[in-house]
């Protein structure tokens, strides 16, 4: 199989395109022939040695795929089917996407969903599921269109692009925080009503509490920022927490908590149960605009990763990058 394979010794780490034979795939019931895969914020980590995600090399990095079954010795799998993984910490320290070829458990596969190809599904893929899955969330916990703006911070990323589109083709009015002026017609066209600039929110405020502004908010990027939000959420409203772009510490008191009701949900697709997982799919691949999922994406090769991963890493990166193999 062709894989794109991150070794590390003495001399340090090397990143190349490579023929590896399929004997070195890890064991698992299901054999995927993969045919797409997306680069992710963890991607950048694992091809750079950053993060301490990967502990064993050789390695193939790639946190999520879409492709076909090959082999498999589960009764629920069989020849032929389009099936999605994401998750389950492939990528990181099992192999991942960015291969030919893929061998994994029966029970971390989804079925592809109507509606939704199977490079579209990449198109939205770990950042498109985990986006739908902190929407559910929020209603889930009350939210509802006309409630007010639902804010999306690092809305030009991968997480927050798709969060921008599908919560403006649920009915909901977004506000979609950014750093860069130059992507404001891009998050127009995926739904957004108004953009905020990102120097607005970027530092925590001395004040606790603030006017009340946001329904409710998609944050994928955490730190200060993240607790300079929650300081300005509406009575009983909650934050549906993503990323940790803006780092883990959250310099914040327990005021918004009490004397707001603010509800913090934390979000982790890695571990997400297959129900869960099964019905984000199902609504995104019937709600989400494809002219916009269009607009979003951009395709890559192998061969482009390791530059790419680098720029993902600075914030340079625009939208979904779907790896085409």
């Amino acid at each position: 199989m062709k894989a794109l394979l991150v070794e590390k010794d003495d001399a340090g780490l090397r990143v190349a395109v490579q023929e590896v034979p399929d004997d070195r795939l890890p064991k698992g019931e299901v054999t995927v022939a993969v045919r797409h895969s997306t680069l992710n914020y963890k991607d950048g980590l694992c091809l750079t040695g950053g993060g301490g995600l990967v502990r064993t090399y050789p390695h193939v990095p790639g946190i999520d795929f879409a492709g076909v079954v090959e082999e498999s010795s589960d009764p629920r799998w069989h020849l032929g089917d389009e099936v999605i993984l994401t998750g389950w910490r492939v990528g990181e320290s099992r192999w991942g996407g960015y291969a030919t070829r893929a061998r994994v458990k029966a029970d971390w596969l989804v079925r592809r969903p109507e509606g939704l190809s199977l490079r579209q599904a990449m198109a939205v893929g770990t950042a498109g599921l985990t986006a739908m899955l902190a929407i559910h969330a929020l209603e889930a916990h009350g939210l509802e269109p006309g409630q007010g703006e639902v804010l999306v911070t690092g809305a030009s990323g991968g997480v927050g692009s798709v969060a921008v589109a599908l919560l403006s083709a649920a009915g909901y009015q977004v506000a979609a925080v950014t750093g860069r002026p130059e992507t404001e017609a891009y998050l127009r066209d995926l739904g957004a009503t108004r953009i905020v600039p990102r120097s607005d929110l970027a530092e925590a405020s001395p004040k606790p509490l603030e006017s009340e502004t946001w329904a409710g908010c998609v944050d994928a990027v955490g730190g200060p920022m993240l607790a300079r939000v929650l300081g300005q959420m509406t009575y009983r409203a909650s934050v549906a927490a993503v990323g940790l772009a803006g780092g883990a510490q959250l310099p914040t008191t327990v005021i918004p908590f009490l004397l707001r009701g603010v509800n913090l949900l934390g979000i982790d697709s890695v571990m997400a149960p297959i129900p869960e997982r099964e019905a984000a799919w199902t609504r995104i691949a019937r709600d989400l605009p494809k002219d916009r999922l269009d607009a979003m994406t951009r395709p890559a090769t192998l061969e482009e990763l390791p530059e790419l991963g680098r720029a993902i890493l600075r914030g340079g990166v625009q939208g979904r990058v779907v790896v085409d193999l």
